[in-house]
Order: structure tokens, then sequence, then C-alpha cells
């Protein structure tokens, strides 16, 4: 099997253990990557509030590179990649004007649709999750955790059709179960975090952070899992600040992919998780 893999620029910086995390997984089940040629941007951060043509172009350049490879699968980890390629995609479909313009600029035809794929959507896959289980060395049964979906994912439901349901999702849950880990039921899964807040109004993000890591905390969590680069590290680093106002957590957040690569038995050195901000590896060291 083989996907394109978009490996975009947050996964190149910030989140640099999450791609590191999600190759050793992916090697493990034999699942084949390819980094399109070319690839640029796709603008998630800015180019949707300065033109909607720009926003819907870079994501769609990204896809021609992926048509060219002779593929029609593409990974993309990054939630706000997967929700500006999705949005893109809608908006192109249904705009036959978008599309010619768009078309136009980018020098080339689309001659078939491209699935772009979250890799929970990937190894959610029966014959995957099955694989996986057979695969696991190390019992991680210990941890408590909460999967943390965020709202990339899932909203708008009707662009990013992501596969799951969007209010209540259990993709996550579902992987995470099959290799040993146990997950709580909790009501904050799709709640935002404020990560486009981050600069302009850190005084909300950190409210907005409260409250998910407050309601993971009072279902008995000793970790947070989640799918996005922009969620990992507001949860992760914004536990300092509230330290700050008297609330105590030391909640890892890890990647989901960090935490199957453990189960897989991919050493902690090898994973980079000295670059969370709250320490990951005490929890994981109680109950080896």
């Amino acid at each position: 099997m083989k996907y394109a893999y978009y490996n975009s620029c947050s996964l190149r910086s910030t989140g640099k253990e999450y791609d590191n995390s999600l190759q050793h997984v992916f090697k493990a089940l034999d699942i084949e990557l390819e980094e399109p040629k070319n690839w640029v941007c796709c603008g998630s951060t800015l180019a949707h509030n300065a033109s909607v043509l720009l926003a819907d172009t870079l994501p769609l350049k990204n896809l021609a590179e992926v048509e060219k490879m002779g593929l029609d699968e593409v990974m993309v980890p990054c939630t706000a990649c997967y929700n500006r390629f999705k949005i893109a995609q809608y908006e192109h479909e249904d705009d036959r004007r978008i599309r010619h313009e768009i078309e136009d600029i980018i020098g080339h035809t689309f001659q078939k649709d491209i699935s772009v794929l979250h890799p929970l959507e990937i190894l959610a896959l029966d014959q995957n999750l099955e694989k996986l289980k057979t695969l696991v060395k190390r019992d991680l049964s210990h941890l408590k955790v909460v999967s943390y979906y965020g709202c990339l994912l899932v909203r708008p439901h009707k662009e990013t059709q992501f596969r799951d349901n969007p209010e209540y999702p259990v993709t996550m849950d579902r992987i995470l179960s099959a290799i040993g880990i146990k997950t709580l039921d909790w009501s904050h899964k799709v709640e935002c975090c404020g990560g486009s807040l981050s600069i302009t109004r850190p005084d909300v993000v950190l409210d907005l952070t409260s409250r998910i890591l407050d309601d993971a905390k009072a279902v008995g969590a000793t970790a947070v899992a989640v799918p996005c680069t922009f969620c990992q590290l507001n949860l992760d680093i914004r536990q300092e600040d509230l330290a700050k106002r008297g609330k105590t957590y030391d909640m890892p957040i890890y990647y989901f992919t960090e935490l199957i690569a453990l189960a897989l038995g991919i050493p902690e050195r090898e994973l980079m998780l000295g670059k969370h901000f709250v320490e990951s590896e005490k929890v994981l060291a109680r109950a080896t």
C-alpha cells in the first residue's frame, strides 16, 4: 500500500515528533509514504483571511502534484491542512468558475478526484487495526487517556467529511483500544482550544485550554492524545501559565502516533518525547 504524504510546514517545525512517530508506525505496517515533489504551504493560517481564491489555489496546487505522481490518495496529518484541503476541494467541485480559474493558475486540469485522508482514517481501517494488534510489544494498559480531536477535523463536517460522528468521534479511541490503551468517555472531545488565537488573545486560549484540561482531569485521565499540531502545542505549553493561575495539571499531551509507536516497542529515546513541555516519560515509567 502506498499513499502520497503531505508532510506539511508544521510537521517540519513544532510538530517534528508527530512526523517522526507517524513514520515509525507506517513503516511497521509496511505502508509506503511518498512526499509530492514541488509541494507548497497550504496557506492554512493566513491565506483564507486574505483571499478565497488564494486559500483554494494553494491546496489544489498540492493535489495537482499528487495526481502527477500517479496516486489518488494523499495523507494529510496536520488537521489545519486537512481542513483547508477539504474545503478547497468542496468549493472547487461546487463552483465551475473557481474551478476553471484555479486550474488556469496552477496549469493543471484535474482528471480524477484525489482522496484527502487523515492518518486516523487510514489506521482505523479494519486491516490496519488487525495488524496493529499483532504488532504490540509493550503493555500500556495502565494509561488512562482521553482522545481529543479538536475542531478542525470535524468542522464544518459538510466540507471535511471526516469519517466519524462530528459531535462525538471515536476513531482515535478505537485505534488506541486496539493496542491496549484504555480511553475514557468525556465531554470535550471536539471543543476548540483556541489555536488561531494563540498570539492575539492568549487570555481566551488559557480559558479554553483550562476547560479542556479540567474535564480531562475530572474523568481521571493521566494523559491526552491528539491528532493536531496546534492542539498539542496549545494544551502542552499553556499548562505552565495555568499553573500561575493556581491550576496544576501535569497532564502529558501525546500525539496519538507517539502512543502507537510506544506500544509497538519503539524506544522512547527515538520518539523525541523530550520536545514536550510537560514531562511525558514519567507517566509511562510509573507502570512499566
